[in-house]
Order: structure tokens, then sequence, then C-alpha cells
């Protein structure tokens, strides 16, 4: 029989044995319930948290407890829609032989990307709505962009890392059942390097017992290696904050997948939520201030030798601008995502709608996109606004849809989009009377005999021929040529 690695072997069976997380049992034990009574507040429910703080093991707990068969995908096996309908939505459309029913899981849905598998989260949302069955999806950070449909659509249920303590308890439990030597200074180290990742504190202690027999602080450092991390931006933002050395913040700001530019955003949206002393907030946002320059710079000059000194500005010189209140550090806030980040996604569409029609008016002008949006869109709007009539010619012949014509007249877009209506219809009607008209004439003709085509009455008309008069041109020569 094969060894079943320890991770799998002290998997939570039950709901309480997983550690800690007891805000996110809770909200996740209510979601199930409600399926089980036939009435679910959401269809899909969503384990948003860091690596190995528990939201798979709770899934199978579930599973588990509530007579469940689990049906587990990962991220690479629905990179496209045909996966999504030839596995997950045949099982939400069944009820399970033995069991109450089916619980289908999603692993790792922040692992799609948005161009490449596009059409998996669109299958996602499908899925969501045909679903009979309890659906499951889990991510480390379910605050990105492209997740916000599946977001919208399914109950939010959001895990903390686990602390260090909760880590310890873990191993101490494992090494009784396995009969396993192990120091408490090792076991402080493997709690400490995991970070809140019990997955890989547990693998890293079996590693060290497997392969050495016991567990010693001084084993452990020479085997083990700390791993490359990734952090949601909350905790990101967090860890710069406490930072009481520059390099302490520069790391912190490399162990996430925000952009520089995102990430300064987060740091300005929560700085005066961390620092509340005058002086301290005026030094923060003056280091913040001088990083905006020198992006400002590198977007303008292309000089990206600049990203280093922004990047330290933005974090190291925010965490040591705290001076007069250093307990502010250390205070816990609930962060905030940035609202110029929010707005920018909500007036995506309306953006790209803009682009759209400054792209069909530059095709009939001629011009470009820039001059078109800068010089001829607030003159069209205006006409929108005050002439309805003459708009709804413009709509008809630019051929505008009913989301352009309410971008530029969000009062009059009924009206304009009616009377566009009636003129393309019109003008379809004058179209097809025009190209009919000679071909029912050649169609009535080829019906008669071939004595009567042509003829009115029975008597055929003959049409005068027009004979030209040549014009006589008096000279020769280049004269003659030119008065022709």
């Amino acid at each position: 029989m094969p060894r079943l690695p320890w991770v799998i072997k002290y998997r939570p069976k039950r709901v309480d044995d997983v550690v800690n997380q007891n805000e996110a049992k809770a909200v996740a034990l209510k979601w199930i319930k409600s399926w089980v009574a036939g009435n679910p507040v959401k269809k899909a429910a969503l384990f948003n948290g860091p690596p190995g703080c528990g939201k798979t093991s709770l899934v199978e707990a579930l599973a588990n407890e509530f007579g469940y068969e689990l049906i587990e995908m990962n991220a690479s096996d629905y990179r496209r829609a045909t996966d999504i309908e030839r596995i997950a939505k045949v099982a939400a459309t069944q009820r399970g032989l033995t069991s109450r029913g089916k619980l289908i899981l999603l692993d790792e849905v922040d692992g799609l990307s948005r161009l490449a598998d596009e059409g998996a989260i669109q299958a996602i949302l499908d899925l969501i709505k045909i679903t009979k069955n309890p659906v499951v999806m889990t991510a480390n950070n379910a605050w990105e962009q492209k997740l916000k449909p599946i977001r919208d659509a399914s109950l939010l249920v959001n895990f903390r890392r686990l602390t260090k303590t909760d880590v310890k308890k873990v191993l101490r439990r494992i090494c009784e059942l396995e009969r396993v030597q192990c120091d408490e200074d090792a076991i402080n180290f493997i709690a400490e390097r995991a970070e809140g990742d019990l997955r890989s504190a547990i693998n890293d202690l079996e590693a060290v017992a497997e392969g050495f027999g016991k567990v010693t602080l001084k084993i452990c450092k020479a085997v083990l290696r700390y791993r490359d991390r990734v952090y949601a931006p909350y905790e990101v933002v967090r860890k710069i904050f406490i930072s009481k050395y520059t390099w302490q913040a520069r790391q912190a700001a490399s162990q996430t997948d925000l952009s520089p530019d995102e990430l300064m955003q987060w740091i300005n949206e929560n700085l005066p939520l961390q620092i509340t002393d005058p002086e301290d907030l005026w030094r923060a946002y003056e280091k913040l201030s001088r990083a905006d320059v020198f992006f400002g710079r590198i977007v303008r000059s292309g000089s990206w030798d600049l990203l280093p000194y922004a990047i330290e500005l933005m974090t190291a010189g925010v965490a040591l601008s705290i001076v007069n209140d250093p307990k502010a550090r250390y205070k816990w806030v609930k962060y905030q995502f940035p609202q110029k980040i929010l707005l920018m996604s909500r007036t995506k569409e309306m953006r790209q709608l803009r682009e759209r029609i400054a792209e069909v008016i530059g095709r009939h002008i001629l011009a470009s996109k820039r001059k078109v949006k800068n010089d001829v869109l607030p003159y069209i709007k205006i006409i929108f606004d005050r002439n309805p009539e003459y708009a709804a010619r413009l709509a008809a012949g630019l051929n505008l849809d009913e989301h352009m014509i309410k971008y530029l007249s969000p009062q009059n877009a009924t009206t304009i989009s009616k009377m566009a209506a009636e003129i393309w219809r019109e003008t379809a009607r004058e179209a097809l009377k025009k190209h009919s008209q000679p071909a029912r004439e050649v169609k009535e003709e080829a019906r008669l005999p071939e004595e009567q085509r042509g003829v009115k009455g029975g008597v055929a008309e003959r049409k005068p021929r027009r004979r030209r008069k040549r014009k006589e041109v008096k000279g020769k020569g280049l004269d003659a040529f030119f008065k022709k």
C-alpha cells in the first residue's frame, strides 16, 4: 500500500477539525445548510485567502460531514470552456446515487488568464446559473479585476493567514501521532518560516523527519530554504507599514503581483488610516508625492532606471516617516480597496465606447481618434442634446448603435434611437423599391409576345434617334484642338 503524504493523511475530516478560521467556517456552514434545506442564498461560494490557510480542507470537510460527493477540478483542468461543459456542468445538473448530491470544487480560479482563458470564466458563470448542486471556488486573491463577474455571482468567504501558534499546534500533534523526535526550537523555526502556510510547514516537517529520522534545529537550518511567497495586497501594505528597515519595505514590495503604480494607489488610499500623527502623515505624503514625480518622468521619457528610486520612496520612505507615533505602525486597520482603481474599472466600458465612437467618426471625416475626441465629440454631444432630429440623421448616417447614442445623449437616447431606426427603415424601403422596379418591368415585358415587346397600346414606339450636330471648327493645329 503506498504511503500517504502527511498533508493528505492529516487533512481535517470534519469542519471543527479545520484550524482557526472561525468566521469563515460560520459563513460556509450557514451557506451549505441553506443548500441542504433547499433554499440556497447563493448557488456558489468563493473561498478567498492565502495559500495553506485551509480553503480546500474546509471544502473536503463540508463534503464529508454533509454527505456530498466531491467533484474537484483544478485550474489546469478547466482552461477551456469545453472542459467545464464536459465535466462540471454535467455534475452540476445530476444528483448523486449514494449521496445527498455533488459538491463541485473549482480550485485556484485566480490562476486563469484574463485573455487566454476568457471562455472559461464565462463558462463558470453559466455553470453557476444552471447548477442544481453547490459550487465552491477557491482563490488566493479574489480581488483581481478578472474575477469580478465571478465575485459578484458568488458568496465571498474570506480566510485569514494562520498564526504561528496555530501552525505550531498542528506540527506538535503530527509529531506525537507519527512518534517523531522533534525539538521545540525546530518546530518554532519551521512555523516561523512557513509564514502561515500550514501545508508548506507540514511538508517541511515530513521532509526532515523522513530524511533524518528526527527533527532538530541544526538539521532544519541546513536543509530547509525560504520560499518566494506572493501576498495579497492588504498583506503587502501591512508589511510595508510595520517595516523598521529599508530592506524590509523593499522585500514586501517584491512579494506581490501588483504593478508599482497599483501598489502606490493601495498605499495612498490607506495611508491616512494607518498614520494619525499630522507630522508623520505629512512626511509620508511628501515621500509618496516624490515617488509619483518619478513615475511621471518614467512615463514621459521612458527612463525605467528611475523605477528603483520610486519604489524606495513609496515603500521605505513612507514606512520610515513614522517617527512621532511609532505605535501607529502596528495598529490594526481594515484596509480599503483604492477608489481610483474602482473608478477606473467602472468607467472602463465608457472609455471603450468613447474610443469606438471616435473611430467611427474618424473614418468618415478622415481624422485621428485623438482629433475627434478633442475637437469633434464635444460638438456632437451638443447636437445630440439640443437637436434630436438632426442627431437621428447623424446616428443613421454613421450607423451608431444604441449604446453609442446613449453615451452621446443619455436624456434623448430613446427618442434619437427611435427616429434613427425609422430613418433606417425608410432608407431600406426606398433602396428596395429602387432596385426592384427595373426588375419588375423587365419581368412583365418578358411575359408579352415578341411582336408586342416595347409596344404601348399595340403600336410600337420608335424613339427618334438623336443626331449629333458637328460643329465646324475653323482653323487647324492647336487652336482647333483646344476649341474642341
